[in-house]
């Protein structure tokens, strides 16, 4: 659950500015049919099997447009639903329920499909040491509810954002010269409280970050026969991290390489959403 003041300083901007999106000057549509305020309902029904994600937000989207709207359910996020099943109803100013519609869904939907793509990555992690991650391969303007939806799946959230931590990739390297240089910048110009991650595509790389001092070391792009030489080679001298090209079908061979962290970008770039709708709208 996103709490209250969470919500109101870092989610209604983006929630207004979605709806800014929708509603440029007028809902046409709704002032054709519903020219005067006057209260209402509808269902929220699920379209299909999943974990549901994101009903702060979607209750939020409405009562942003009517501070008296609410929804009322027995789910929470991180249930699971199936199709067909009736998850709650949401009550407010029928102008509000109309044209908050389609961006309340749209929320809904995504969160609720990535959450639900982590549940099953989840699953096949189950016994295994190592921890699922996501990355900042985000949708723009949604971060905050796709990493909120990797959490409700099970999932455990990288870097926010490039604030919010030291990874020093290819290109990194590339500018510092080396990954010995890259490490001993960071080092010197990082808070002593920062952890330097460093990625590596060879077991040169892996030699070199090891003796340089990199806190976590980033496998990326290896097959499973060399990332097992990695991770024998580093000893537990720092943590490990496996990315590129992870699939569902691969978790568990990643898992018993014994890699500490397995990040996987497809989490929130190519989860499908799950639909949901609103149906029965009515006055009361």
């Amino acid at each position: 659950m996103i709490n209250g003041v969470t919500m109101k300083i870092n989610v209604d901007d983006y929630i207004i500015n979605t709806l800014k999106e929708d509603i440029t000057s007028e809902d046409v549509s709704t002032n054709a049919v519903m020219p005067e305020n006057k209260d209402g309902r509808a269902d929220l029904i699920c379209k299909g099997d999943g974990i549901i994600c994101g009903l702060d937000v979607f209750e939020r989207t409405f009562k942003i447009l009517d501070e008296n709207a609410h929804f009322e359910t027995d789910f929470k996020d991180g249930d699971r639903v199936k199709k067909g099943e009736v998850i709650g109803v949401i009550y407010g100013d029928i102008k509000a329920l109309l044209s908050g519609e389609r961006t309340a869904l749209n929320y809904l939907q995504r969160m609720s499909g990535i959450a639900t793509m982590t549940r099953e990555y989840m699953d096949e992690l189950e016994g295994y040491k190592t921890v699922l991650l996501d990355t900042r391969k985000t949708t723009p303007n949604m971060r905050p509810f796709e990493k909120h939806a990797v959490k409700v799946g099970g999932g455990t959230n990288h870097r926010y954002n490039l604030s919010d931590g030291v990874l020093l990739k290819d290109n990194h390297i590339g500018a510092a010269g080396s990954v010995t240089k890259a490490i001993q910048m960071a080092k010197a110009y990082a808070p002593f409280v920062r952890k330097i991650e460093i990625e590596t595509e060879t077991l040169e790389q892996v030699h070199e970050a090891v003796d340089a001092g990199a806190d976590i070391i980033m496998l990326d792009n290896m097959d499973n026969e060399t990332m097992k030489k990695a991770v024998e080679l580093i000893g537990g001298r720092a943590q490990t991290e496996c990315s590129g090209n992870v699939t569902k079908e691969r978790l568990k061979e990643i898992a018993e390489v014994g890699v500490d962290f397995v990040s996987c970008g497809a989490l929130t770039h190519s989860a499908p959403i799950m639909d949901v709708s609103l149906k029965n709208l009515c006055a009361l």
